[in-house]
Order: C-alpha cells, then structure tokens, then sequence
C-alpha cells in the first residue's frame, strides 16, 4: 500500500508541477500577460512558497522538490505579468 501511495503522490505532484511549463511557455514567447490574474498569481505563489516552507520543516524531500519547482514557475509567471502587465 505504501507503494501505491507514493506512486499516486509523484503522479500527483508531476501533473500539478509541469502544468506551469506551458504557461511560462506562452508568456516568454508571446509578452502577453493581459489575460493572467495577478491577484490570483499572487496568492497563489504566495501559497506555494508556504508549502515549500512546510516541506522543509518536515524534512519532506518530495513536497520539497515539487514546491520548489512549481514555485520558480509560478514566479515566473509572476514575474512576467508585473514586467508585461
């Protein structure tokens, strides 16, 4: 059982991680963020820099690597839509 779990939690963090990579994607190709929330981007970054956070206060080394992937994307994402607007 233990092993179906993990393999559902890496599946589950994969999809939720790379479901970023086309979204900076687009914004790096195209310059347009006019579309993108940033309140929602905020928030959302905001909240993702907090499970890193708890991952490393766990000592939880896969909530640590998704976090900290999706949260690089996630800035980015961020960081284009303040930049582009």
């Amino acid at each position: 059982m233990q092993d179906l779990q993990e393999w559902v939690g890496g599946v589950a963090a994969t999809l939720t991680t790379c479901s970023f990579i086309p979204q900076v994607w687009r914004v790096l190709h195209t310059r347009h963020t006019k579309d993108i929330s940033l309140g929602m981007y905020a928030l959302f970054t905001g909240g993702v820099a907090l499970w890193l956070v708890y991952g490393i206060l766990l000592v939880a080394w896969p909530i640590i690597i998704a976090n900290s992937i999706t949260l690089l994307l996630a800035g980015m994402v961020l960081i284009l839509k303040l930049r582009f607007g």
